[in-house]
């Protein structure tokens, strides 16, 4: 494990084995800056990646509806993998979900009972491909205009008149430390769900079962005919992790948590100092 962070600068780095056909990056906290832009320099990194047939893959567990931010600077197929794997999105056709891996109705109200029960104060949100809805206690941090606000487990009803899939379901806290909760919630309701987490507060996301980052670009990689060696990944939060495990080559973030430092050997410049770029630019001139 390497435990010093490579700069840009760094003579002897890292390089991949093979000259890598796809880039997977995820995006806040990796390539967009904290003002949640992306930087003219990584800009020209990635059309650069892409005129040099390096496919880019934007991983992020946004929803589809919150990837303007990066619309314009997709390239070639278009595709992006949204909502921690749960889906995949034509950014060239409106954030058209090609590809959707739900989280079953019955699977998220267990986890739901499961959760008030292990973490009594948990308030939560589900997020369908369309649109997200609140619980009442649910703090208000990207609260879509049109929401409705009601329990879960009225969100979740047979009746609830939703017909639009399941995505995520989110699980926030307001007193427990974040990796404390995922590890309660893991225990608790890890049978009807995958548990992850990319906020700095306790906010969990769950996912149906089997249904991640990596499991979705594993996908769309054998699709390609791209093995895992020829994948280069970047991250910086715990639901990064299977993706860059799975990644013949992984980076973390310099400002990455610190599991996902322990767990890379490689590791670039903070999203504030243009990391994935520079990595970008060093694979570029290695040809």
């Amino acid at each position: 494990m390497t435990s010093a962070i490579e700069q840009p600068e760094t003579p002897a780095v890292h390089r991949p084995a093979a000259f890598p056909r796809l880039i997977a990056t995820d995006l806040d906290g990796t390539l967009l800056r904290d003002d949640k832009t992306v930087s003219e320099r990584t800009v020209a990194a990635l059309a650069a990646a892409e005129a040099a047939g390096i496919e880019v893959f934007f991983v992020t567990g946004r929803p589809a509806r919150w990837m303007d931010v990066v619309r314009d600077h997709v390239h070639g197929h278009g595709l992006a993998i949204c909502a921690n794997g749960a889906a995949v999105v034509d950014l060239h056709d409106g954030g058209r979900c090609v590809e959707v891996r739900p989280l079953e109705r019955t699977a998220a109200l267990a986890v739901v009972h499961a959760l008030r029960a292990a973490a009594p104060g948990t308030s939560f949100a589900v997020e369908r491909t369309g649109s997200t809805h609140y619980e009442p206690a649910y703090p208000p941090f990207f609260l879509d205009p049109e929401a409705v606000f009601a329990p879960a487990e009225k969100l979740l009803g047979e009746d609830s008149g939703y017909t639009d899939p399941i995505v995520k379901l989110l699980a926030h806290h307001p007193e427990r430390e974040p990796d404390e909760f995922l590890a309660v919630a893991r225990e608790a309701g890890g049978a009807h769900g995958e548990f992850t987490r990319s906020s700095p507060t306790a906010l969990l996301e769950i996912s149906g079962l089997g249904i991640s980052k990596a499991s979705t670009l594993a996908r769309c990689c054998a699709e390609r005919g791209i093995a895992p060696e020829e994948v280069v990944a970047f991250g910086d939060m715990p639901n990064d992790l299977e993706m860059l495990d799975w990644a013949g080559t992984a980076y973390a973030m310099a400002n990455a948590h610190p599991d996902v430092l322990a767990a890379t050997a490689h590791h670039t410049a903070a999203n504030t100092e243009d990391g994935v770029a520079a990595v970008i630019e060093r694979i570029l001139d290695s040809r």
